[in-house]
């Protein structure tokens, strides 16, 4: 007769919960199949508290991106992937279990994690391309990864467990973590965001004139932490002649064009790379004293100095054009047209 297994990771989770809530019985939600036997949900379990404070919202965590059970992960440090995942959500009047979106959202990030083997941390944003809960009229559309407020790591006996908090935001607030970091806006937007609670309600909060200042400050003082941005729109052309200077050419969307000059003016002076990836080509924006070209097979790489950068915040504008530098003598810009689509693929919008 077989030993029977254990659920000793699965028990730690249980208590620290139970730390919070005493007695509460969550609303939980397991799984019928395994995933490891070809069911369709990655996640073994996610449980849902209610917390009444300081509004009353839900409190969701995983079971399964740590090691349940017996020992599996060969690192002796961290329990599987080393965190589990809670979300902050809003809870609406008379609701009695959490939206099942929301539940479907923390399997699609497992499904996501589990299939590319990339894991978040503390300070990691994403881009979910659309709203977090399909089909609602929502500006969360994009998420941020913070240790949950409330709970600390744990040390199990399959080893250390962090929870990361998901933080539903808005696509204008995560490109200002690409041009500072995330730890610092989120800190300084702590006001607007009591717990980190996500509020599908909710606007920007980077109206807020004192969180555009720390936003500034902050860029001027770190820098920017984003050390690559994925592109759909990334090209690159070389026109060679023989009587004239070899012309480079970089196609860029509009929409990406103004991020891209505020990133490398937080990099650049900061003596630190960008690098833009496309489908099949990577550009590196590496600091140096006199502008030059390097070209490999699938990646270009442009050295560029302050004088450049102080033009591209000028010239890498929203605005479909052609825009050569006067500071890097054969380097163009092409901004192209950014067609924004919604998740069933149709555009929303144009900007360009």
């Amino acid at each position: 007769m077989s030993e029977e297994v254990q659920a000793i990771g699965w028990e730690a989770i249980d208590k620290e919960m139970e730390r919070l809530y005493g007695d509460q019985v969550p609303k939980h939600y397991g799984t019928m199949l395994p995933y490891s036997l070809g069911g369709p949900d990655p996640l073994d379990g996610i449980s849902a508290y209610v917390k009444n404070e300081p509004v009353p919202h839900w409190h969701i965590v995983t079971y399964g991106f740590s090691d349940l059970y017996e020992k599996e992960s060969k690192d002796s440090e961290y329990s599987g992937y080393g965190f589990e995942l809670t979300f902050r959500l809003v809870k609406q009047p008379n609701e009695q279990e959490p939206p099942a979106w929301s539940l479907n959202f923390l399997q699609n990030l497992g499904r996501y994690i589990f299939s590319s083997g990339n894991y978040f941390q503390a300070g990691h944003y994403l881009n979910t391309n659309g709203p977090i809960a399909l089909e609602s009229d929502t500006l969360i559309q994009s998420i941020a990864f913070i240790e949950d407020p409330m709970l600390p790591p744990i040390s199990t006996p399959n080893g250390r467990v962090e929870f990361l908090q998901v933080v539903g935001i808005t696509v204008d607030e995560r490109e200002a973590m690409e041009m500072w970091n995330t730890l610092g806006l989120l800190e300084a937007a702590s006001s607007h965001l009591p717990l980190y609670i996500t509020d599908l309600s909710r606007g920007s909060f980077m109206n807020d004139p004192a969180i555009k200042e720390a936003l500034q400050s902050g860029m001027h003082k770190d820098g920017s932490s984003t050390g690559s941005l994925f592109l759909d729109n990334l090209d690159w052309t070389e026109k060679k002649s023989l009587f004239k200077k070899t012309t480079y050419t970089i196609t860029i969307g509009a929409k990406q064009a103004p991020l891209i000059a505020q990133i490398l003016n937080g990099r650049i002076p900061k003596n630190k790379d960008l690098q833009l990836i496309g489908r099949n080509l990577s550009i590196v924006f590496s600091p140096t004293e006199h502008p030059n070209v390097d070209i490999t097979d699938n990646q270009v790489k442009l050295s560029i100095n302050q004088e450049c950068v102080n033009e591209l915040m000028e010239v890498l504008v929203p605005y479909v054009g052609v825009y050569p530098l006067n500071s890097f003598k054969g380097l163009v810009f092409n901004i192209v047209k950014s067609e924004i689509k919604d998740s069933k693929g149709n555009v929303v919008e144009t900007i360009g």
